[in-house]
């Protein structure tokens, strides 16, 4: 187990966050990282698994082997399994900035964050698209050495891909891919894969934006004008970055050898070869932040809570990463 523990936020409490917390912890063998969770104790009592309320996260190492450390911060009405309540959203709100703020202060080595419903997080003021700007800003003001995110990336098996677009329509994408904002998730990418991945000089592949990667200018312009003199220039910094590639050639599983991580230009190109490589073990980790966060990459699902099917692969999968990447920088 890690000498500090993870934070876990419960995610939206009528979500499957306590349910797969619940299988995340069951499952927990000698080796992986001990974790306390920040939420609704009582929620995760209904999981039929042991549950020690604790009052600070150093009590963690003496109750998880026997239960599932809870600092208790109960829900504001009780939810309902697949019915997401804005009543609840100060709670959820405050589970996630309470683990951001224990990790900052070094009482955690990290956070894992349960999947949360934007809806009615927006009907109750919340002003941040998602979890990722949310705890950015959280931690804005907290000193941070290296290039600062932050930048989603996405990991599968033996695959990384980084984002330079994210939730946006596609018809706004090619607008969006400047060079400014493909270096910076570039450089983001290069460091966080060097000192939180232990991978010393890391080989990162960009991909095209055009079907043949532009051909030459003959489908698109973007790969000439972009892309390339941006590849150049992180090269000049001495980032080791390919020119841009074709996207439908660069994901199989000998393309894949030749780099630690792809720099991807939208939601799309980056997702669809993660979840086709692995769809239950993806995890969403927040690059250039001064504290470790990971996700499950998946949803709240609304349409299995409650009915004891939820399989916690991807939450077992980001609680090992976050552990592993809390380490690297422990020793560091």
């Amino acid at each position: 187990m890690t000498a500090i523990p993870l934070a876990l936020s419960l995610g939206d409490p009528a979500g499957i966050g306590p349910e797969i917390i619940a299988k995340a912890w069951q499952t927990s063998g000698q080796g992986d990282p001990a974790f306390f969770v920040v939420g609704d104790a009582g929620l995760l009592s209904e999981q039929e698994v042991r549950v020690q309320v604790i009052d600070t996260p150093d009590q963690t190492l003496d109750v998880f082997s026997a239960a599932i450390p809870v600092l208790d911060r109960p829900c504001r009405v009780r939810p309902t399994p697949g019915r997401a309540s804005p009543e609840n959203a100060d709670a959820v709100i405050g589970w996630i900035a309470e683990a951001v703020d224990l990790s900052v202060r070094g009482q955690a080595g990290g956070i894992v964050t349960c999947p949360i419903a934007k809806a009615p997080l927006y009907q109750a003021g919340f002003r941040f698209p998602g979890h990722t700007e949310f705890i950015a800003d959280l931690t804005q003001a907290v000193p941070f050495e290296s290039a600062r995110g932050p930048v989603m990336m996405l990991t599968a098996l033996d695959l990384r891909v980084s984002l330079v677009t994210i939730h946006v329509p596609l018809n706004e994408v090619a607008e969006l891919v400047t060079v400014e904002r493909v270096m910076r998730t570039a450089r983001v990418t290069h460091e966080a894969v060097r000192r939180d991945l232990g991978i010393d000089t890391p080989r990162l592949a960009l991909a095209g934006l055009n079907p043949h990667a532009g051909e030459g200018g003959a489908i698109g312009l973007e790969e000439r004008n972009i892309l390339v003199p941006a590849a150049e220039r992180l090269r000049a910094e001495g980032i080791r970055i390919t020119d841009p590639l074709p996207p439908d050639t660069m994901f199989h599983a000998e393309a894949r050898s030749r780099y630690d991580a792809a720099i991807c230009l939208y939601h799309d190109q980056g997702l669809i070869p993660v979840k086709t490589l692995d769809f239950w073990g993806g995890v969403n980790a927040t690059l250039g932040l001064p504290i470790i966060r990971t996700s499950p990459d998946h949803g709240v699902g609304f349409d299995i809570a409650g009915k004891g099917i939820a399989r916690p692969d991807s939450l077992i999968a980001a609680i090992r990463l976050a552990g592993d990447m809390s380490q690297r920088r422990a020793a560091a």
